[in-house]
């Protein structure tokens, strides 16, 4: 009886009916119980499973690689272009996870957009600038404009852990049938 009322009450005027379909609602519950039940967020699930919440998010194989990590700035004498623009156009902002990979790098799944942890920095870095093809097993992380905390970082080998994505257009060819 109450929904045929509701019912012919939005068929009449649902705006004039519409505090009257919340009270409603309110009474009976309905609206109260989303806020009452609790979902646990991403880093209580990762903290129960033991995992890091990087490892959760992940798709494809997990890789982990020494590399020497550098420091770069977006200052007007460090670059030949615009040194806010990295190498695939993305606009770099001071505040930025941002690091830039050498080539064999890239080849290893360390593409434009990845999402990659350094083992003692916090945060995840995403992949935005790519450096000259003489570079290999190097990351050039980002810091903004001050050259002082750039020269302070200096070169370290670190350990980094990332997702290597997989191509979908290769497994799409892999396994289409034959025509």
């Amino acid at each position: 009886m109450k929904i045929k009322t509701l019912m012919k009450a939005f068929h009449n005027g649902w705006r004039t009916y519409l505090p009257l379909l919340a009270v409603v609602l309110l009474i009976g519950g309905c609206a109260d119980s989303y806020h009452t039940s609790e979902v646990p967020s991403p880093d209580t699930i990762a903290k129960a499973e033991n995992k890091d919440l990087f490892e959760l998010t992940g798709i494809g194989k997990k890789r982990t690689m020494k590399v020497t990590a550098s420091a770069y700035n977006s200052l007007r004498g460090q670059t030949s272009g615009n040194p806010a623009i990295a190498a695939w156009g993305d606009r770099l902002r001071p505040g930025m996870k941002s690091i830039a990979v050498s080539r064999d790098l890239q080849r290893m799944g360390l593409g434009h957009r990845a999402e990659v942890k350094i083992k003692g920095l916090p945060g995840t870095y995403v992949v935005l600038d790519r450096m000259h093809h003489r570079w290999h097993k190097k990351i050039d992380i980002y810091m903004g404009t001050d050259r002082s905390k750039a020269m302070q970082w200096g070169k370290r080998k670190v350990e980094i852990i990332w997702f290597e994505k997989q191509n979908v257009a290769d497994n799409v060819e892999r396994t289409a049938p034959e025509s």
